[in-house]
């Protein structure tokens, strides 16, 4: 079996964590030749070759200057024309790169390449020539090859072996996967980076509390009037019908532009394209779940338009529609543009809930967990936790929030023990009230929080 690994290295050289998994996933499989593969400069070369030790017969680098500014649409195209070359039984990818954050480049990558898709794989094993994969949102989903699957931060990279061989690299330029030269960088790229500014989006005032306080605080939260999403509000609005929103789910971004945005079912890409195709919408949003996600990418591929994910605002100025998502880790707000017509955008919306309250778990709280989960419990509420605990195996991946873990947006967030890391805070930022508990006074979680408690819980 055949495997491609699809890898993008970050500014220290080293590939994201989804990117990690993705290949210490294919390292696992027993009697697979596997291949990185990866577009970047040449610099890159070097880093990539030494992740050859690992296991990798050989690594193939994408370097051109055509290749030079491309977004996910012109990435995926790329990626698809070399794939094509090397015609590998499965492709792994990571769930997204840590640079770009958007989650759409692999399945873009399989709809141009007419490949089955899994995408936030979890757990994997491979029987008799099929793929079989826990995934986080669909259960277990089976496929046969070729098929593209896209990892969550399933497992840690493994460490070289002291006498490990390099393998073979290999740098190919745009005649050597046959590309239009038009479809691939800045060329084939429609979306585009209009500005970008810090971002400051989250930041509350924080109003400092006694513990004593903490339960009339609480129910207070829970009384308040559940707020609007917090989309970009304009004057200016598109006429009734010119913006689709894929379900309800997204339909407050939607309504945002459009007066009267049209709401159709979550289907398959044909039927979506064929309704695209006869309104002629001027933009088509969806929600930010799984299903979401692919169906967007699909059609973004199919039809050669512009797609931008994770939005958390939409603003129309009364000529172009502008997207506004977090880049760079969430450090920036980029403001975006699409060159084609519709405009697709995935955007962050509210995650189901069984409670309308959840307590995060910091490492501060690392020596109390029990503490804190029997706090949780009498609240009724559900657990979620940082990347630092589940990196030291005090809590499951599926309970971590931000970056590298999922969204949330809870009425009521109580930060127990949590620094405020920027990679957490981007997936929590959306909730209602929160409350941060830590006895640091400094710690940044209190940029991000309605009300803080300076104490040791």
């Amino acid at each position: 079996m055949k495997i491609v690994v699809c890898i993008r290295l970050g500014r220290d050289g080293e590939p994201g964590a989804f990117d990690a998994a993705a290949y210490e996933e294919a390292l696992r499989i027993e009697g697979a030749e596997v291949i990185l593969l990866s577009m970047g400069p040449e610099g890159d070369a070097q880093s990539l070759l030494k992740l050859t030790r690992l296991g990798a017969s050989r690594v193939i680098l994408l370097s051109d200057k055509a290749f030079a500014g491309a977004d996910t649409l012109a990435t995926a195209y790329t990626l698809s024309g070399a794939i094509k070359r090397i015609r590998p039984d499965l492709v792994f990818t990571g769930r997204q790169t840590l640079i770009g954050d958007t989650a759409q480049t692999g399945p873009m990558t399989a709809a141009m390449l007419g490949f089955s898709l899994i995408t936030n794989v979890m757990n994997l094993r491979v029987e008799k020539g099929r793929v079989i994969a826990e995934t986080r949102e669909d259960g277990t989903v089976s496929s046969g090859t070729p098929a593209l699957l896209t990892f969550e931060r399933t497992a840690q990279l493994r460490l070289p072996r002291l006498r490990s061989k390099l393998g073979e690299l290999e740098v190919w330029r745009l005649s050597d996967i046959g590309a239009d030269e038009s479809r691939t960088g800045l060329l084939g790229s429609p979306t585009r980076v209009v500005k970008t500014f810090e971002n400051e989006s989250g930041r509350r005032r924080c109003k400092f509390i006694g513990r004593d306080e903490l339960g009339a605080v609480i129910e207070a939260a829970r009384n308040k009037k559940k707020s609007d999403d917090e989309s970009a509000k304009t004057l200016r609005k598109l006429d009734t019908g010119a913006v689709i929103s894929v379900t309800e789910t997204p339909l407050s971004f939607a309504d945002s532009i459009c007066d009267g945005a049209r709401v159709v079912p979550l289907s398959g890409a044909d039927a979506l394209i064929a309704e695209i195709k006869e309104s002629k919408p001027r933009a088509v949003i969806f929600g930010s779940d799984a299903a979401s996600k692919r169906l967007s990418a699909e059609v973004a591929a199919k039809l050669s338009l512009g797609l931008c994910a994770d939005c958390t605002a939409l603003e129309y100025d009364g000529e172009d529609i502008y997207m506004y998502r977090p880049a760079l880790s969430g450090t920036v707000i980029a403001k975006i543009k699409s060159t084609t017509v519709p405009m697709l955008a995935t955007v962050r919306t509210k995650s189901e809930s069984t409670s309308d309250i959840t307590v995060a778990m910091g490492y501060g709280v690392k020596d109390s967990i029990e503490r804190v989960k029997a706090f949780a419990h009498g609240l009724g509420a559900s657990l979620a936790t940082t990347r630092k605990m589940t990196d030291n195996a005090l809590s499951p991946y599926e309970l971590q929030v931000g970056l590298t873990g999922r969204c949330v947006a809870p009425p009521i967030y109580i930060a127990i023990g949590v620094s405020g890391a920027v990679h957490h805070v981007v997936g929590m930022e959306r909730s209602g009230t929160v409350i941060a508990i830590n006895p640091d006074k400094n710690a940044p979680i209190f940029d991000y929080a309605d009300y803080g408690i300076l104490e040791e819980f």
